[in-house]
């Protein structure tokens, strides 16, 4: 991983770019996403954060994004709070525009490829990486690669029914604002201080958690399950929960040889979009 490549975060409010030299990131821009119906504006804001970090030496573009994508052409659809993004060829576009290859998938996708690149995934060829965040998505890496679904959706844990919702409701920082009206982020920082409520919350959000990755499992069966998103970083006051709720699973031996551990990457967003080139070549 010697070439150096722009990893592009595109989130809802802003679009953050970095570049990226032998697993560190050089540099970093940051720009809001433009609140406009008018599509062009927002990809005009793109190529100039672009040009901020760009340099001769850039080899090619990640792109991650909060949508649906077509990762064999790089068109996306729908993307999360840009409405005016309904089916934008962004790949097509930004390679002609800086004559550099640009691969462009879903922001759970650059999270598994990042962590398999940079992160606790480079020791395994199977595992799953599992955002749980302002909502819960995932990232299947099998036999060392992204699985190549169809429009970047496999992993969609969080849209299977589960109690009188579905998972992402009771297993992401929804759970926190639905059963208290606090921030997964207050409900840390209140467990922090030995609250005996946000202590509760996190053993309940445990359970819940525990009864996702048992899905998980029946359908991948993953040597490890890695977390990401800005709960996960609450994981010490989850965990034991956690692995209560899995020690019931009915096969002891695939739950004796499962990892569940947390993110240890601070920009893996960024990093996770430039994996994506690695991960094509």
């Amino acid at each position: 991983m010697q070439k150096t490549i722009i990893g592009i975060d595109l989130g809802g409010t802003n679009m953050r770019a970095g570049r990226v030299k032998q697993n560190k990131i050089e540099q970093v821009a940051k720009s809001p996403v433009p609140d406009t119906e008018n599509p062009d504006l927002v990809m005009k804001h793109l190529k100039e954060i672009i040009k901020t970090v760009l340099t001769p030496a850039v080899a090619g573009i990640g792109i991650g994004v909060p949508g649906i994508v077509d990762y064999k052409s790089g068109m996306v659809f729908d993307i999360q709070n840009i409405p005016s993004w309904k089916e934008v060829p962004v790949a097509e576009i930004l390679s002609k525009e800086f004559g550099l290859p640009v691969y462009v998938n879903n922001d759970a996708n650059c999270f598994a490829a990042g962590e398999r690149f940079f992160g606790e995934g480079q020791k395994y060829d199977d595992f799953t990486g599992l955002i749980i965040g302002t909502g819960m998505g995932a990232g299947i890496i099998k036999n060392g690669r992204l699985i190549p679904d169809q429009t970047c959706g496999a992993g969609e844990f969080g849209m299977i029914p589960y109690l009188k919702h579905n998972y992402e409701y009771y297993c992401s920082g929804r759970f926190f604002e639905q059963k208290s009206n606090l921030s997964g982020e207050q409900a840390a920082i209140m467990a922090k201080n030995n609250d005996d409520q946000a202590l509760q919350l996190f053993s309940k959000f445990g359970q819940h958690l525990g009864n996702a990755i048992k899905t998980i499992i029946f359908a991948l069966d993953p040597e490890a399950i890695i977390l990401g998103g800005s709960v996960s970083k609450s994981f010490r006051f989850f965990e034991e929960a956690l692995n209560n709720e899995l020690a019931t699973f009915p096969y002891s031996r695939t739950i004796q040889n499962l990892k569940v551990l947390p993110s240890r990457i601070p920009e893996i967003a960024i990093l996770g979009a430039a994996a994506l080139y690695y991960e094509k070549q």
